[in-house]
């Protein structure tokens, strides 16, 4: 006797499910500009390779015959592929399906992909949009009751999705408007994008909000300037290929899990390569800036370079990229904006990523050029102290190599912490460096001022004094007490930074560390 019979109905089931929402549904996706949520699966991973657990998940009902009558898939679709030929989980809202709210939800499907994602050590990507399994008013009606949050199923859900952040890289979507529990999820992720014209995020939509008097438009609300400037989300992009594609390249300087160890790639960018144009990159006039990232970019494997949260704490570039094809963090101040000082924003930005590298055993470069936190009474309301003390702490804590590289200024507490204390670093400087307490600039009128007060000329005796003092700030003389370990030639630093990043390959160690990522 066959059992085909059964798999003529299973194979009706997971037809069902994949007719999702319905044409009309899938229709009005389409025009909305977005892709569904098994065409976004099937862009995001390798050809065919996706394996679906967990299809004709749903809602049924069925006649007095007891066939089914009627079917409504789960609005989560869930299971492994590969990307780049390496395993990953991957779980999408199908925003088809009730637009993702809780009442169409199969609540064990997300949290046996996170649970599933932790236990094989595998990233996982999810791809959000809607409330991401979240509530809706009318849940309240369609199931009878009012769910209190935190309840057995939504608290695994937490668990898991905050838990997984030490252990696995989390990479989300936000491809819709993404409200709520979906909100949460996409910000609780090593990396997280959102689409420009059709991406917005808030923890309540426009209706919540417009209600309490308000008028905003979802872009107004939580699009992607408004968010990827507050930080809330790392980046954004024109369309949902360029998303898959960001994910993709994120994916790859990262390991499978905190148990492995980032893979160093064949590389034929030169590892000796010198550039003349860094002898001169940095002005002799202080207060003119320079473009930090040129120095990244051309320092860096040709082509490596994939910043993160570039609209937010701007006065500091995150970004991963390869050396001698080797993975690494790199830190780097830009004096194009507050001339490199750094802010809360940028604080908080530091402690992130180097929490990032951390966790994923990614050695450190800081291309350090800071001349000190950022000043002012909107500093001190920002509480930009605190924020820089957190910062000092996540570096001091960090454990991976660290190579710092100070390009121009590092100065006060901000400047003390260009690496980590209490354990051996690799430090080098240019010519160019310049150090201290505070700056010369602005201090000497205020350390001098008797002296400038009584002289015929002060502007004379001001320009006498500042020369003087510059003579003593010379790198040189720094280098004289051994506090600045290597004075270098600028045109030597890649041969040194891809010296460094095989070194530091010899003593990275994989496993979990006591502190890991907080979103």
């Amino acid at each position: 006797m066959s059992w085909q019979p059964e798999l003529d109905e299973l194979r009706a089931r997971e037809a069902m499910a994949k007719a999702m929402g319905g044409p009309d549904k899938v229709a009005r996706q389409h025009q909305g500009g977005r892709l569904t949520v098994r065409e976004r699966i099937d862009a995001m991973l390798d050809p065919h390779s996706f394996h679906e657990i967990g299809a004709i998940a749903g809602r049924a009902s069925y006649g007095p015959d007891g066939e089914l009558k009627e079917f409504t898939p789960s609005n989560c679709v869930m299971g492994r592929g590969s990307v780049a030929g390496r395993p990953v989980v991957i779980v999408g809202d199908d925003f088809t399906v009730r637009g993702g709210s809780a009442d169409a939800t199969i609540r064990d499907k997300p949290i046996m992909a996170e649970r599933m994602a932790a236990e094989l050590r595998l990233p996982i990507i999810r791809i959000i949009e809607g409330s991401g399994g979240g509530g809706s008013v009318k849940t309240i009606e369609t199931t009878g009751r009012a769910n209190l949050p935190g309840g057995v199923g939504g608290t695994w859900l937490y668990h898991h999705t905050g838990d997984n952040l030490s252990r696995v890289p989390v990479v989300a979507l936000g491809l819709g408007s993404v409200a709520g529990l979906g909100a949460a999820r996409l910000a609780a992720s090593h990396f997280s994008v959102m689409t420009k014209e059709t991406g917005a995020m808030f923890v309540a939509g426009p209706p919540v909000v417009n209600a309490l008097g308000h008028n905003l438009s979802k872009a107004e609300l939580g699009g992607w300037e408004i968010q990827c400037k507050a930080g809330a989300v790392d980046h954004a992009v024109d369309t949902e290929e360029e998303a898959f594609a960001a994910a993709r390249r994120f994916l790859s300087y990262l390991p499978a899990s905190v148990f492995e160890l980032p893979r160093r790639e064949p590389c034929e960018d030169d590892a000796t390569r010198r550039e003349e144009s860094w002898l001169s990159v940095i002005p002799r006039d202080i207060r003119k800036p320079y473009r930090a990232r040129t120095i990244l970019e051309g320092l860096m494997d040709r082509g490596s370079v994939f910043e993160m949260g570039r609209y937010f704490g701007r006065s500091i570039i995150t970004a991963f990229a390869r050396l001698g094809g080797m993975p690494v963090a790199v830190i780097a101040g830009d004096p194009m904006f507050y001339a490199g000082s750094w802010t809360a924003d940028a604080c908080a930005k530091v402690i992130r990523f180097v929490d990032l590298a951390d966790t994923f055993h990614l050695p450190v470069v800081h291309l350090m050029d800071c001349p000190g936190f950022m000043i002012g009474l909107e500093a001190e309301k920002a509480a930009t102290i605190r924020w820089g003390v957190r910062a000092m702490a996540a570096i001091n804590q960090c454990s991976v190599p660290w190579c710092t590289v100070v390009l121009r200024n590092a100065f006060g507490v901000a400047g003390a912490i260009h690496q980590p204390a209490g354990r051996y670093t690799i430090r080098y400087a240019w010519p160019s460096g310049r150090w201290g307490s505070l700056p010369l600039e602005g201090g000497i009128e205020a350390a001098y001022r008797a002296e400038i007060d009584a002289a015929e000329d002060k502007g004379a005796k001001l320009a006498e004094i500042e020369a003087r003092l510059q003579k003593l700030r010379s790198p040189l003389r720094t280098a004289e007490a051994f506090w600045a370990e290597e004075i270098i030639d600028p045109r030597e630093t890649r041969r040194l930074l891809c010296e460094f990043a095989t070194l530091a390959q010899r003593v990275l160690e994989p496993g979990q560390r006591a502190r890991g990522v907080r979103p």
